[in-house]
């Protein structure tokens, strides 16, 4: 068999490329894997103010209520509905009816930025002071105050 130049330079390049190493080849496949990663129970609390519009309240009356929250975690925090927990007096006032004080939940759905001081948070409460049938006088001159908590 004759073999022509041609032929020749073409085995010598395929030879070339086995021997030197340069040949380059892959196999594909599919593959599959996991990771993991700690997820915290929280990054801390937010501390919501309720501020009462003034002025005074009187039996039979209401007053808007707004909010502010501080967080000082390190990611958003996120307050869906305030509620009133309780309210309590100051010590010259230990027979004021605390009951009398109410406040409906207030819808609020605030993301509250991390590190925030102080952010108004949405959402409008409304105090109300019930006019009972009962001497209220005890409540005379006292400074409530609201103990709020958030979900």
């Amino acid at each position: 068999m004759k073999i022509t130049r041609k032929k020749s330079l073409v085995v010598g390049i395929v030879a070339a490329s086995l021997l030197g190493g340069s040949a380059i080849a892959y196999w594909t496949t599919t593959g599959a894997g996991t990771g993991s990663a700690t997820v915290g129970n929280s990054n801390g609390t937010i501390s919501l103010t309720a501020i009462v519009a003034g002025p005074a309240i009187v039996p039979g009356e209401a007053r808007g209520v707004t909010f502010t929250a501080s967080n000082a975690g390190s990611s958003n925090l996120y307050v869906g509905d305030i509620t009133l927990a309780s309210v309590s007096v100051d010590a010259g006032h230990p027979l004021c009816a605390v009951a009398d004080f109410t406040m409906a939940n207030v819808t609020s759905n605030t993301n509250v930025l991390a590190g925030a001081t102080g952010q108004s948070v949405t959402g409008l409460g409304s105090l109300v002071f019930a006019n009972t049938a009962l001497n209220q006088d005890p409540c005379k001159g006292a400074t409530i105050t609201l103990h709020v908590t958030s979900n």
